[in-house]
């Protein structure tokens, strides 16, 4: 068992360098633009739309290779997807790095945002498949902790380093992922589904060490793999179009829990609240997550998923209705809180309502973040890359991140629009309405997966 554990973590942790990769991608912007927006070169200098620009790109980029990325994982299979990725995330950086103009800023971020595409629907898959059922759900939540340790890094280091040197300092860790990965197996169930028998019972016993029983192993997954390919056709069966509604609807809610609008917030909130650096109220933001992150991974397979689900949605509801209580009670009447720009809708406050509440407003987004990371920050990635039949998984996996990737555009990119349309508390109401929207689904139709073999997952929804 030892020898199964360490070779199968060796796997998993050179898959998850990858989503480390798209953390420090996600991260990248918060300390950047700041510093873009003061450079002296009026050729690379941001105002206010393009700022915004270079932080969504990136969305843009990571919907186009969730597209790819679900062509790729099925054709070249997990292992070689995974190594192609950092090829486009050392090119980014490379542009970024000699970048002359804006518009290589943006290509560099739309670079980077396609292997970050590719990346998010590609590595929970190989850590699906490699795994055993019951480490499954915590090596699996590794790749949101991973995330989120990225993200949490590129702040630190966006302390100390400038927005070049910051920019090389990213490369590393797709670096290291194609190094390593170039000495991992392919998964077994790809390896059946294209007839390399041999390869997957070595693929087997290098995950599982030489005492695991391979044979039985290799049976149970040959009775589930179909040979033929997938036609649209097969979409109208129960067991492919269930799991992938069930999915696209997951990624729907993790980003219409307003995630990003939180994140947008942060730093408004904390200078409010009297925070002198705002850099470093971002790093206590994103050590939250990391914690809360690492709770879940260790948790998961014990409590199974949908426990913290359920946790989480709760927890979010109530964090996002005190934001909208915090700005219902900052603002001294309604005709100001139409107003999108944020720094009018809070300097337009009574004096000295805004240090009263501000206590409200650190303390709800305290309470998100830890509610997101605990939950809906890993579970949906994870349960995407548990729920698909082998031959619908990339096409299905393709479909949700692009849902997921289109959604975060939207809502990055549209929050202003909201705000001047619903007012800033009647946003987060939204948005603590579709927490508990989120709660509600998780209880009618998300399937309970906690140490099922992906075999069995299967057979569940042929059944029902």
């Amino acid at each position: 068992l030892r020898v199964q554990n360490k070779k199968l973590y060796l796997a998993a942790f050179a898959a998850v360098l990858g989503p480390l990769s798209f953390g420090f991608v996600l991260g990248y912007s918060s300390p950047v633009i700041p510093e873009l927006r003061k450079i002296n070169d009026p050729k690379l200098r941001l105002d206010s739309n393009q700022a915004s620009w270079f932080g969504s790109v990136v969305t843009l980029g990571a919907a186009a290779g969730g597209i790819l990325g679900g062509y790729l994982v099925d054709k070249v299979g997990r292992k070689l997807s995974l190594m192609l990725c950092s090829v486009p995330y050392v090119f980014g950086y490379i542009v970024i790095i000699s970048a002359q103009n804006i518009w290589m800023l943006y290509f560099g971020r739309m670079l980077t945002g396609l292997a970050s595409g590719i990346t998010s629907l590609v590595v929970p898959v190989y850590i699906s498949e490699v795994s055993h059922p019951k480490v499954r759900g915590m090596l699996g939540s590794c790749v949101q902790l991973m995330v989120v340790t990225g993200i949490l890094g590129a702040y630190v280091a966006g302390i100390t380093l400038k927005w070049r040197w910051l920019a090389v300092l990213c490369t590393f860790p797709s670096c290291i992922m194609l190094l390593f990965m170039s000495f991992m197996p392919e998964t077994p169930r790809f390896l059946l589904n294209q007839n390399k028998r041999s390869e997957a019972i070595a693929a087997l016993r290098f995950l599982r060490g030489p005492h695991a029983d391979h044979e039985w192993e290799c049976r149970q997954i040959e009775a589930s793999v179909q040979e033929e390919g997938l036609n649209l056709s097969e979409f109208k069966n129960p067991s492919i179009y269930r799991p992938l509604l069930i999915g696209v609807t997951l990624m729907f809610f993790q980003q219409v829990t307003g995630i990003n609008a939180v994140m947008f917030y942060a730093e408004t909130i904390f200078e409010d609240a009297n925070f002198k650096d705002s850099r470093m109220a971002s790093v206590v933001v994103g050590s939250i997550q990391v914690c809360f992150t690492a709770v879940a991974a260790l948790i998961i397979d014990k409590t199974g998923r949908k426990v913290l689900l359920y946790i989480s949605g709760v927890i979010m509801a109530l964090s996002t209705a005190l934001f909208g209580l915090y700005f219902k009670m900052l603002l001294p009447n309604r005709n100001n809180s139409s107003n999108p720009d944020v720094w009018f809708t809070l300097n337009s406050a009574s004096p000295g309502t805004e240090s009263s509440v501000s206590w409200l407003a650190v303390l709800s987004l305290g309470l998100f973040v830890a509610g997101f990371a605990l939950g809906w920050g890993p579970v949906p990635w994870l349960v995407i890359s548990e729920i698909f039949p082998l031959k619908a998984r990339g096409v299905s996996s393709g479909a949700c991140v692009l849902t997921n990737w289109v959604m975060a555009f939207l809502v990055t990119k549209e929050f202003h629009d909201f705000i001047g349309f619903l007012t800033s508390y009647g946003t987060f109401w939204l948005f603590s309405a579709f927490c508990c929207l989120n709660v509600t689904f998780t209880a009618f139709y998300v399937p309970e997966t906690k140490r099922q073999t992906l075999e069995q997952i299967e057979a569940y929804f042929r059944r029902s």
